[in-house]
């Protein structure tokens, strides 16, 4: 028996909102599919040169009554980062709450629009722990 791993599906309330946050992580749009007699939008987005991990963000043109919820019970998306901290600062300075900082160097959490976990995990052996990470508490949960 042979397996592939094809993508992660999300389902998202706001389209353009979901995409801006996912582009601000690196991610961008490698594939994209409008279905209009399910009157949905499915967008592939991936790492650059990673087009064969994306992440399908699923938006229902009629709204989901359902979004956003926690979504813990989904898990999470992790991604590896040449740079946890200058990623953190990236993401902070552009609106994104810093759910678990990087306080050990290696590893934080962030939420999408959505409320979609998303695991951040530093290339490589931890960075030096550093401000203003060392001294952020963590918020909401992740």
């Amino acid at each position: 028996m042979t397996i592939r791993y094809l993508h992660t599906m999300v389902r998202v309330k706001d389209l353009e909102a979901s995409m801006a946050f996912y582009r601000l992580l690196g991610l961008e749009e490698v594939r994209r599919y409008d279905n209009e007699g399910g009157r949905f939008t499915l967008v592939f987005m991936a790492p650059p040169g990673q087009e064969e991990c994306p992440v399908e963000l699923t938006y229902n043109w009629d709204g989901d009554e359902g979004l956003p919820s926690d979504s813990r019970h989904f898990g999470h998306l992790a991604y590896e980062v040449d740079d946890i901290h200058a990623t953190c600062a990236h993401l902070m300075a552009n609106g994104v709450v810093i759910n678990r900082p990087p306080r050990d160097g290696r590893m934080a959490f962030v939420r999408s629009p959505d409320n979609i976990s998303v695991e951040l995990l530093q290339k490589g052996a931890a960075l030096e722990p550093a401000e203003p990470w060392v001294s952020m508490a963590s918020v909401g949960h992740w």
